[in-house]
């Protein structure tokens, strides 16, 4: 997936995650920013499992809205 492609990132989150720490990692690596939602809210956690309810791993991750998975997809993109 080529960067300039690229117009928004958002990243479901907890706080002691370390998928999360490199999904973050990578993405600041590649000049990339990204909104955050943490699972641990609770209005987002409801809406979460209500869109995706077999989904139980964090991050998830969306780029231009479309959910890409969680840190090895995020891998799998190879972003350029």
């Amino acid at each position: 997936m080529k960067i300039e492609d690229i117009k928004e990132i958002k990243m479901i989150t907890k706080t002691v995650c370390p998928y999360c720490v490199k999904a973050k990692s990578l993405l600041q690596s590649k000049g990339l920013e990204w909104t955050e939602e943490s699972i641990e809210d609770p209005a987002v956690r409801e809406s979460f499992m209500a869109e995706y309810p077999t989904v139980r791993t964090v991050p998830q991750i969306f780029i231009n809205g479309d959910r890409v998975g969680g840190y090895d997809d995020l891998v799998a993109l190879e972003l350029e």
